[in-house]
């Protein structure tokens, strides 16, 4: 098996799917965040949207499914253990942070729960784009995100009882058929067509990050408007245990891979697939199970997440310049995402 020293501008990416990619990184925030303001400054325009966000999330479940190819799921078996320790690191960290912020920072039970079940949910949809601008290991990173995401349906609802059922009522059993209905048939439907029409689905990578970004944006929209007579008073504490609860996220993802000794270019990997939540699912959930009001954690999280994540980003590869470039297998099956990889 041949291995070769390249860095992420140097992969090969095909143009549609790479910058587009990195331009949704760049705008999503802002999309977020403008959608966030809408909803609390218009509620009424959003009537009747919180309904349709298990709907909206399968979208975006659904274009990451596109975006897979079976070679994703090879890197699991090549390099089992870095994955199992990028997996253990965000079930335990991200969920025990959730849990420590929400009893320093006293918040009330809805908010509480809503900040722990950010912190349960699988890695975040963008954690791969953002890895490969920090001249991460994508790799790996894909690895981690695959394996988080396909394992939410048995972690998640557990975790959630464990660390929330002290603050709301949490039936876990219904949580996870919602992950499975929401999250993970929408993933296994757009991989299968993948598999069928992959020469199709490759002319219109370009438009799947965007259509994630749409539907993410209009989720945020439906939950603020959903608690804009609340959200003032809850606004300060919410963004204070997000900026912690997502900084402290990637200062331990990345402090777990330097201890495993998983090098520089896997620590960065790590510090995105732990810091970097999927926080349109834990909308949706806290909304289905909690109250709109729970699901405004994950809303600012959805927005904070990807700016500190693009700066994050943007520091490590500064940093990285004069490290040796990452390993990228190019033969025998590489684990590389399809928009950072020449088919």
């Amino acid at each position: 098996m041949r291995t070769e020293q390249t860095t992420p501008s140097d992969s090969g990416a095909p143009d549609n799917g790479d910058k587009a990619a990195k331009r949704a990184v760049t705008v999503f925030p802002v999309l977020v965040l403008v959608a966030g303001v809408a909803g609390l400054v218009t509620p009424g325009t959003f009537a009747g949207w919180g309904d349709s966000v298990p709907y909206l999330l399968g979208i975006v479940m659904f274009c990451m499914g596109l975006t897979m190819t079976p070679l994703d799921f090879k890197g699991v078996a090549k390099r089992p253990w870095a994955v199992a320790i990028g997996l253990v690191a965000h079930y335990v960290i991200m969920p025990g942070l959730g849990w420590l912020i929400a009893h320093l920072l006293g918040l009330p039970p809805q908010l509480a729960a809503g900040v722990i079940l950010v912190g349960c949910a699988p890695s975040g949809t963008a954690s791969n784009v953002v890895t490969f601008l920090a001249r991460g290991d994508v790799a790996l990173s894909v690895s981690v995100a695959t394996v988080s995401t396909v394992l939410a349906p048995l972690i998640t609802p557990p975790l959630t009882l464990l660390l929330a059922g002290e603050y709301l009522p949490v039936d876990a059993g219904s949580m996870m058929s919602d992950i499975l209905k929401t999250v993970l048939l929408p993933v296994l439907g757009g991989l299968v067509v993948r598999l069928v029409a992959g020469k199709v689905i490759d002319r219109v990578l370009g438009v799947m990050p965007w259509l994630s970004s749409v539907a993410i944006a209009a989720i945020v929209a439906a939950v603020v408007a959903g608690s804009a007579d609340t959200i003032k008073g809850a606004a300060v504490s919410v963004l204070i245990a997000v900026v912690l609860h997502n900084g402290l996220g990637l200062a331990l993802g990345y402090g777990a891979g330097k201890v495993a000794k998983l090098g520089p270019p896997a620590s960065r990997a790590m510090a995105f697939e732990v810091g970097m939540q999927n926080s349109g699912l834990a909308a949706s959930l806290a909304s289905a199970h909690f109250s709109p009001l729970a699901a405004l954690p994950a809303a600012v999280f959805s927005v904070w997440h990807n700016v500190s994540g693009a700066l994050v980003a943007a520091w490590m590869s500064h940093r990285s310049r004069g490290e040796e470039p990452v390993a990228v297998e190019t033969t025998g099956g590489a684990t590389t995402p399809s928009w950072a990889r020449q088919d």
